[in-house]
C-alpha cells in the first residue's frame, strides 16, 4: 500500500521509520516548501497513493482536506486544533465522496483510557463528595491547548459531570510526549489515573493503522470506530 505524508516533523520522521513493517511505501511527501496542490501532475505523481497523512498543521487541515477532495484521495488526519472547522470538513467528505478518519490521540492505549475514564466517572458520580479534574502535560512546540485528548476526556466525564464543572489543566514544556491524568479528589483520599506516552510511536502505529483501514472506504470516522470496526470484525 502506498501512501503520501503531508508534513514531516517528528511525526512524519515517525511514521516514515515504521512504515516498512507495516508494509506501506511512502511515495510523496510535502513539507510547508513542497505544499500538496490540486494539479494535475499532483493526480499523476499520486495515482498509486490510496491515503495521505496529515500531520501538518490546524490552519492547514481544511485547505488539506479540499485538496486531497478534488484528487479523490482518502485521508488521515493526526493533527489536533482544527476542530471548529469540522462541519465544513464533514460536508466535503460527504459531498465529495472519499475517506476520512481524525483522531484527537491516534494511540491505541489513550483509546482505552477514555473507555476506562468513561467508566471511572459513571462510577464516581454516584457519591457527590469527589471532585474531577483533568491535567494534561505535552512537549512545548506543541500549540493547542488543551490537548484534543483532554478535551475527549472532558466530554466523555460530562456525561456523568452534566452539571459539574471539570477542571482542565494544561502544561507546554520540553520534550513531553504525552501525560494525561484523570483524578477524583475528596477531603479523604484522591483516586487518580493516567496515561503516560513513552514516545511518539503509539500515535505513528495507530496512523497507519488508520490509513490500511480506509484504504478503498468512503465516509467521515473517529478513530474509535476504526478500532471497534477491528475488535468485533464487523465488516464495515
Amino acid at each position: 500500500m502506498k501512501v503520501a505524508l503531508i508534513g514531516y516533523g517528528q511525526m512524519g520522521h515517525m511514521i516514515e521509520s515504521i512504515a516498512a513493517r507495516n508494509k506501506v511505501e511512502i511515495a510523496e511527501i510535502y513539507e510547508k516548501d513542497n505544499p500538496i496542490k490540486p494539479s494535475k501532475d499532483e493526480a499523476e505523481k499520486l495515482k498509486d497513493v490510496k491515503v495521505l497523512i496529515d500531520f501538518s498543521f490546524p490552519e492547514a487541515v481544511l485547505d488539506n482536506v479540499k485538496i486531497c477532495a478534488e484528487l479523490s484521495k482518502n485521508i488521515v488526519i493526526g493533527t489536533t486544533g482544527w476542530e471548529k472547522e469540522i462541519g465544513k470538513i464533514k460536508k466535503i467528505v460527504e459531498e465529495r465522496n472519499i475517506g476520512f478518519v481524525y483522531a484527537s490521540n491516534f494511540s491505541l492505549g489513550i483509546n482505552l483510557f477514555y473507555k476506562i475514564a468513561e467508566y471511572a466517572g459513571s462510577l464516581i458520580s454516584t457519591f457527590d463528595f469527589y471532585d474531577p479534574f483533568i491535567e494534561e502535560s505535552h512537549h512545548k512546540k506543541k500549540k493547542d491547548a488543551p490537548s484534543g485528548t483532554a478535551k475527549v476526556l472532558h466530554m466523555l466525564l460530562k456525561k456523568s459531570y452534566k452539571d459539574r464543572e471539570i477542571p482542565v489543566t494544561s502544561v507546554r514544556a520540553g520534550y513531553i510526549a504525552g501525560i494525561h491524568n484523570v483524578s477524583f479528589d475528596s477531603a479523604v483520599d484522591e483516586i487518580h489515573l493516567t496515561h503516560r506516552a513513552k514516545n511518539r510511536q503509539g500515535f505513528a502505529e495507530g496512523a497507519v493503522l488508520a490509513s490500511k483501514w480506509i484504504e478503498g472506504r468512503k465516509g467521515f470516522y473517529e478513530f474509535n470506530q476504526v478500532l471497534e470496526s477491528i475488535l468485533f470484525k464487523d465488516g464495515s
